[in-house]
């Protein structure tokens, strides 16, 4: 790849891009964004989905010379998609930009005083509004970081295929069918895309990957209704004892995995050393030292390891007990793993744990959705290299680097399906309320992720090849 170096001409376009932002011009765009209420998990927001591909984002794209294309979903009755497409030469590198229009459910009742899911509102630093940071100001910033090259070069210098999905948080239906039917269109060089949290907010991150997530239910059945406990106490048994057993069986009493197949073998010396250069987690409130894998630091143990969760229990009626023995019980677990875990084995290795430790009983039925396969690029490929260089000119910071997000995304789309080199760079923060009320993003954070992005197209557009 061609030498990164700080050129007059890069300057002025890192200061056209500042001086976009500072004009106001970013946030009134970000307004236009957020206040369309583009919440996936509802069936009824499914004419603003189709609005949003059609009235926000193909005038913004088509005003950069790009060829928009709105498609229905591989999945019947699942949201569109939009491709657009700008290419300069066949010579030249291609990037395929990645982002997601739907919002998570606006839980309205929530937001405090003053605040409204579909208005942006900023106070301070912070620009409230749904889906602002998850994740309309990243796939913003970085159409917009398009154009600040666009204007300052009169080219990019480099083609792009930009793919903006609409069901994201409905867990990407028919994602992984589109690419496989369009991949030949999305035929590029590498993907730059934006989604997730920085690892702290003044500095850039550079992610390559995600941790895989498998969601499934335990459950034990062991008889019709429930019975009066002072009756059958000692003759019954109990499901939800038996299954808190099983449950239990599954790590000890501080996390640990105790199912051998659910333990990785990925976390090389490497990838210790890369993560050893990263400040430990923080959340805003205390994490718990003496929890998971022992001889692990927390920064391994979140984006190194496998962590096991159960979401949800339930037997009888919590809301309202009475003095019963439960027929049934039931409970939805999780499942966050690393490369170097088999995920076509992760329910057979438990099913063969359950049955060894005596619980042949225990019924195992996985979720349709919520499960995205654990992808991972070698955080020493010559894209990170690139990348990290280049928002390192741009920002005065060199980025975090992740070798996977503690999350899951689509990123087996992209890495699996299309076999690309995968180079994530969020613009949210860990605080930012994502899927919760009072969400919001932070305008220095945005300012900076603008300016390195646009450092970042810039220097793709100078590559020789």
């Amino acid at each position: 790849m061609t030498e990164i170096t700080a050129t007059p001409a890069r300057a002025a376009a890192l200061a056209h891009a500042a001086a976009h932002f500072d004009s106001g011009a970013f946030v009134a765009d970000l307004a236009a964004l957020v206040a369309r209420p583009t919440e996936s998990q509802r069936p009824e927001a499914a004419p603003e989905l189709e609005a949003y591909i059609a009235e926000v984002l193909t005038p913004m794209v088509e005003a950069l010379g790009f060829a928009a294309l709105r498609h229905d979903n591989p999945v019947s009755g699942a949201p569109p998609i939009l491709t657009a497409t700008r290419i300069e030469s066949a010579g030249l590198p291609t990037v395929l930009i990645y982002g997601h229009g739907d919002v998570i459910h606006a839980q309205t009742d929530g937001w405090r005083a003053g605040l409204r899911p579909f208005q942006l509102v900023q106070e301070g630093d912070r620009l409230y509004g749904r889906g602002s940071a998850d994740n309309k100001v990243q796939h913003l910033v970085n159409i917009e970081a398009l154009a600040q090259v666009i204007a300052v070069r009169g080219q990019l210098g480099f083609n792009v295929h930009l793919l903006i999905e609409m069901g994201e948080e409905a867990g990407s239906p028919g994602l992984q069918e589109f690419c496989r039917i369009h991949a030949e269109a999305l035929r590029a060089d590498v993907l730059i895309a934006s989604d997730g949290p920085r690892l702290a907010p003044d500095r850039p991150t550079i992610f390559t990957g995600s941790r895989g997530g498998c969601l499934f239910d335990l459950s034990l059945h062991l008889r019709d209704g429930a019975h009066h406990s002072g009756n059958f106490g000692g003759l019954l048994a109990d499901p939800a004892i038996i299954l808190a057993h099983a449950i239990a069986s599954i790590t000890d009493r501080r996390g640990q995995i105790r199912v051998p197949e659910w333990r990785p073998d990925s976390l090389t010396p490497r990838i210790r050393e890369v993560l050893a250069l990263l400040p430990p987690p923080e959340a805003g409130f205390p994490l718990d030292g003496d929890w998971g894998e022992d001889g692990l630091t927390q920064t391994e143990r979140v984006f190194g390891w496998n962590s096991f969760a159960v979401l949800a229990m339930k037997s009888g009626r919590p809301e309202a007990p009475v003095n019963a023995i439960s027929g049934a019980a039931r409970a939805t677990c999780q499942l966050r793993y690393v490369v170097g875990t088999d995920p076509q084995d992760i329910l057979p290795a438990l099913r063969r744990h359950l049955d060894r430790e005596g619980f042949a009983d225990v019924v195992i039925t996985p979720h349709d959705l919520g499960s995205f396969p654990a992808t991972r690029l070698d955080p020493d490929h010559p894209w990170v290299h690139f990348a990290a260089k280049s928002l390192t000119l741009s920002t005065g910071l060199a980025p975090h680097i992740l070798p996977n997000l503690g999350g899951s995304i689509p990123n087996d789309c992209f890495a699996d399906i299309l076999n690309l080199p995968t180079i994530w760079v969020p613009h949210s923060y860990a605080g930012c309320n994502q899927h919760a009320p009072d969400e919001h993003a932070l305008s220095s954070l945005a300012r900076q992720a603008l300016i390195g992005m646009t450092g970042l197209f810039w220097d793709i557009g100078a590559i020789q090849a």
